[in-house]
């Protein structure tokens, strides 16, 4: 899942990105409306982290644009402002969530988790291909009883890959959804983390699940029936 964080406080940007980061989002930061704007056109991001206080605009006007052009990301709102009026104002600008300075850590990726597990999303809790299971609130992964440890970069990669399929996924589709603007397109590091995830998904004995298509990118197998 990627997120772009809007934040033009140098010290809180740094900790929200990195505690995020940790926890298996790929992370684009900006300081300013015109920046966020900016991001938002070029990729697709899954939430926008918002602050309202912003030094070349109002948080209030980034988000009613970024509702005007459409999209699905969710908009979580992050200001000192506390008062019920302007968390209404927010809401009533498009914002999904509203969450109030300072704010701990560890709410601010339950409260983006929370978001991305709303009803009207298509974003299920728990994934399956085959006998592979991936509940996304607990980053569990299983393979009939057999439980696989992920990091947080593994699990943001077999993620996305079991949001699509069947469908053939290209390194550039892999790297905007599980890295940031900083990946190099010219590494290697995709096929290495899909050689990670092999080692751990496919155990002597069990079905292939991760196919590689040559010249192309990257697939998970949609049409596999639970082993017996």
């Amino acid at each position: 899942m990627r997120v772009l964080l809007v934040e033009d406080d140098p010290a809180l940007a740094e900790s929200v990105e990195r505690y995020l980061r940790q926890e298996g989002f790929a992370v684009d930061a900006v300081a300013s409306a015109a920046a966020a704007l900016r991001e938002s056109r070029i990729f697709d991001y899954d939430v926008v982290v918002l602050d309202l206080n912003l030094p070349d605009a109002d948080g209030l006007d980034v988000c009613r644009q970024l509702r005007e052009r459409g999209g699905t990301a969710r908009i979580l709102m992050a200001t000192a402002r506390d008062a019920v009026a302007a968390r209404v104002e927010g809401l009533d600008a498009g914002a999904d969530d509203y969450l109030v300075k300072p704010y701990a850590l560890a709410e601010l990726v339950a409260r983006v988790r929370a978001l991305l597990r709303r009803p009207d999303e298509l974003i299920p809790v728990t994934l399956r291909v085959g006998d592979l299971t991936l509940d996304t609130a607990t980053r569990r992964a299983r393979r009939g009883e057999r439980e696989i440890e992920l990091t947080a970069k593994e699990f943001a990669v077999l993620q996305f890959l079991m949001r699509n399929p069947g469908r053939v996924l290209t390194r550039e589709q892999i790297s905007e959804r599980a890295w940031d603007a900083n990946y190099d397109p010219l590494s290697n590091v995709i096929d290495v983390y899909i050689a990670r995830l092999r080692r751990k998904l496919e155990a002597p004995g069990e079905r292939p699940l991760l196919e590689t298509i040559r010249g192309a990118g990257y697939r998970i197998a949609a049409d596999l029936e639970p082993d017996r």
